[in-house]
């Protein structure tokens, strides 16, 4: 099966060596993904809420260049500076997945890459024939 890399707007992309997505077959793996906007600036500046939307966007963009969509979705990991912001996080989750319903996980972590970054999200899909 044919490896496709698919970019994103992350200005550490190329420092670190990585692809916003890769497919392969019916496979999409997204990496973990933050509230960037198109020219790699943070959104949402202490607004977790915010910032999931934007983080869950950029996925939602991903995913359509891989030739998919947030259906195919089977699996999220979710990254958290401060877990006592869950339930701003989680609704905006729910928003893009309510009906979908991938398996998920939240994990509370010290710090993401960037200071001001509040969530990190990665996801995985599946596109059956």
């Amino acid at each position: 099966m044919q490896r496709r890399n698919i970019p994103g707007n992350s200005p550490f992309e190329p420092l670190v060596g990585y692809s916003r997505a890769v497919r392969i077959g019916p496979h999409v793996w997204v990496s973990g993904t933050t509230a960037t906007d198109e020219s790699g600036s943070l959104v949402g500046e202490g607004q977790p809420g915010a910032q999931a939307r934007q983080v869950l966007d950029n996925i939602r963009r991903a995913l359509e260049s891989a030739g998919a969509g947030m259906a195919q979705v089977v699996r999220t990991r979710i990254y958290v500076t401060d877990v006592g912001n869950w339930q701003q996080i989680a609704a905006v989750h729910a928003d893009f997945f309510g009906e979908i319903g991938p398996a998920s996980t939240m994990i509370e972590v010290s710090r993401l890459i960037s200071p001001g970054m509040l969530v990190e999200i990665e996801a995985e899909a599946y596109m059956s024939g």
